[in-house]
């Protein structure tokens, strides 16, 4: 008062609130946010009015602070706690280094996915890039083995059966199983569809058609029984007299 100075004036000169600043003068130590603040807004205040701010201070922690307060005061000479930054100051440099350096590390992030990282304009990235490629390339392969390796079992086949006049069959699937145990099928009927990874078959004539793997497949005209092997690596193999399935 005696300054003539307005509570606007010094709030924004020492960027403390104003309902902060009349705290402090009604010593309504309740309104402000804690001890530490406190003495903080004191040295700020006393500064900004040519005033000694240490003796406010110590007035404070003699009259108003308890004992607890004292052993967490991060002014003074024991460091228990880090200094807060006092309501309304700013954001603290720590923060804005943090902030830039994000956001440093996402434009660097864009620069290079549009980019493509500089490879196809630099011979040595175009190098790495290669032996990068090559390196992926045999782990795939690699992969691929072991793959390969873990599905050791071949993959199967769909076989199904529709004559067209009577015939005889006997249909083996895997492990000798009889699927058809030597039947005649009649003109007109249709089986079902088998799977299975290594089919034997007899036919007692040509008078079916096979359906391997849903495409139809005639049987050549012959005058004694016909027999097929079917897998999917190697497809349908016309076996010898001596090979046939008897279904016995």
């Amino acid at each position: 008062m005696r300054a003539r100075l307005d509570v606007s004036e010094i709030e924004s000169q020492t960027k403390i609130r104003a309902k902060y600043l009349r705290a402090l003068e009604n010593e309504e130590w309740s309104l402000l946010p804690g001890p530490t603040f406190i003495k903080s807004f004191l040295r700020t205040y006393a500064q900004a009015l040519n005033l000694d701010g240490r003796a406010l201070v110590e007035e404070y922690r003699l009259h108003h602070e308890r004992p607890s307060e004292v052993a967490f005061d991060p002014i003074a000479s024991t460091p228990t706690r880090t200094r807060q930054r006092v309501p309304g100051s700013g954001p603290s440099r720590a923060y804005v280094v943090s902030v830039a350096a994000v956001g440093l590390v996402i434009v660097l992030l864009i620069v290079l996915l549009a980019t493509g990282g500089g490879s196809s304009k630099n011979g040595t990235g175009t190098s790495r890039g290669a032996s990068a490629k090559s390196r992926v390339t045999r782990s795939t392969r690699h992969g691929a083995t072991a793959v390969t390796g873990a599905s050791s079992q071949p993959p199967l086949v769909a076989l199904s059966l529709k004559p067209t006049a009577e015939v005889y069959v006997c249909l083996i699937g895997d492990n000798g199983r009889k699927l058809i145990p030597g039947t005649l099928l009649a003109a007109g009927a249709s089986t079902p569809t088998y799977h299975a990874r290594r089919f034997q078959i007899t036919l007692g004539n040509n008078a079916v058609t096979m359906y391997v793997n849903g495409r139809p497949r005639t049987v050549p005209a012959s005058n004694q029984a016909i027999g097929y092997s079917l897998t999917k690596a190697t497809g349908r193999r016309r076996l010898l007299a001596a090979e046939l399935p008897t279904c016995r």
